[in-house]
């Protein structure tokens, strides 16, 4: 039985939690780094349903703002985290230069999080912790997306996307969006939580439906549910077996991982008794680039292999291409190329939508491309430094080509996406109705393929 797991019944949310031990200097430095200030955003975020996707929002972990503007600082006063108070008190000391307060809510239980065993023996692998989390289902009320709960089986992502907007999440456990894959934080106890939630927060019939539809819950919304951390701990598995114990439900998943398909067997268990959809993020088909802004995740030709053998499980299954990243995988044929190979692989969708940059994750991608693409560089500083979005003629230009794409191969809306929630964005466009899929991968695409 592995440590993350255990096979107690849901826990009472009356359950003392022990007392924090001091912040240790393996989590947290003693002088804690300036915080920068957060420039406005000029417009809502686009919403996306995955890590390194182009997910908006600040204040919340694991979705977007309820707001159209919020520029609150991660633990302030309008930015609480769905499984734990935010860490209000100790971000007001250290904005007015108070440092020693106290950490509060998901940054003290992170600070109080011992390390997690694990087999793995590369220096280069990054440190596991057990966080004791108290909810796994977490309830996300913006109307800007069409899910209202999401599940992240961790905190933080192994793979590393240069790009990957939840890199804030980090913060709110006081910790530097740069150690968003160094530290990855396993939530203890999944499963009895599940349980408990589900049998306690989830509805079969949502107010936004009118009471005729079950919520959805999208899955690896922050984090990636198959990174390598699940081959040692378990969670999204544990996780998906007690979403299999249940019908009724409405459920996605998303993922850059081949390793899904290690959980084939369950994943038609749920998806006999409820609707379920998955999708497989593909943001360019060269292999070499991929490496480049993907470092750890799987390559891209695996990731076609694991919609083929989703999709002859019988499976529901699109394609992302999220985020269209300007100047970089945008050239001309190339986003094509991606639904092309997508589509012969069998996807039934696909998404996509152009580069959003949290500040925690400019403070990463800027500098980057300024080493290994400095002819992009000035374009980027003045897109960027001072607004997460692209300017809005090269969006509404990629969105009309995602929509000529998907007209093309005659795709439809995602399955759960048919009847979202009501959106004011006109961004919304481009990440939720994208288009299509499907052709051939680069050299090597014709190597097997591995499931490991």
């Amino acid at each position: 039985m592995s440590p993350v797991q255990s096979l107690s019944t849901a826990p009472s949310f009356r359950i003392r939690r022990r007392p924090a031990r001091p912040t240790t200097a393996a989590l947290f430095p003693v002088l804690p780094e300036p915080i920068s200030p957060k420039p406005p955003a000029s417009e809502p975020a686009p919403a996306t349903a995955g890590p390194g996707g182009s997910n908006a929002g600040y204040p919340t972990a694991d979705c977007p703002p309820t707001s159209r503007h919020s520029n609150s600082l991660p633990g302030g006063e309008n930015g609480r985290t769905r499984d734990a108070a935010a860490p209000t008190e100790c971000a007001n000391a250290i904005y007015s230069g108070r440092v020693g307060a106290p950490l509060v809510g998901i940054a003290r239980l992170a600070a109080s999080s011992p390390p997690a065993e694990t087999q793995r023996k590369s220096g280069e692998r990054p440190e596991y912790f057990l966080l004791p989390v108290r909810s796994v289902l977490n309830r996300c009320d913006s109307k800007r997306v069409p899910f209202e709960w999401t599940i992240n089986p961790y905190r933080g992502c192994e793979f590393a996307c240069r790009y990957c907007y939840a890199r804030y999440t980090h913060e709110y456990m006081e910790l530097d969006g740069g150690e968003f894959e160094k530290k990855i934080f396993v939530k203890k106890d999944a499963a009895p939580l599940l349980s408990y939630d589900m049998a306690h927060k989830y509805s079969y019939a949502s107010e936004n439906s009118g009471g005729t539809r079950p919520e959805h819950i999208a899955i690896g919304t922050a984090t990636d549910p198959y990174q390598p951390a699940e081959r040692e701990y378990g969670v999204t598995r544990a996780c998906l077996e007690e979403l299999a114990r249940r019908e009724g439900l409405s459920v996605s998943i998303i993922t850059k991982s081949n390793q899904i398909v290690r959980d084939i067997d369950v994943l038609k268990r749920i998806a006999e008794r409820s609707d379920l959809s998955i999708n497989i993020t593909v943001t360019t088909l060269r292999a070499r680039l991929a490496r480049l802004l993907e470092p750890r995740a799987p390559r891209p030709d695996l990731r076609l292999c694991a919609i083929k053998e989703l999709r002859a499980a019988g499976l529901a299954v699109g394609a992302s291409v999220a985020p269209v990243i300007p100047g970089i995988t945008d050239r001309e044929g190339e986003l094509e190329a991606v639904v092309a190979a997508a589509r012969e692989a069998g996807a039934q969708w696909f998404f996509a939508n152009v580069l959003f940059l949290m500040p925690s994750s400019a403070k990463q991608f800027l500098p980057f491309v300024r080493e290994k693409f400095p002819r992009l560089a000035r374009q980027y500083q003045e897109w960027y430094s001072l607004n997460g979005y692209a300017p809005e003629e090269y969006r509404k230009k990629i969105s009309e080509r995602v929509a000529r794409i998907r007209k093309e191969y005659g795709f439809g809306s995602r399955p759960w996406e048919e009847r979202p929630k009501s959106r004011t964005s006109a961004q919304m466009n481009l990440g939720w109705d994208a288009g299509e899929v499907a052709q051939q991968v680069e050299r090597g695409s014709g190597r097997a393929c591995a499931t490991g």
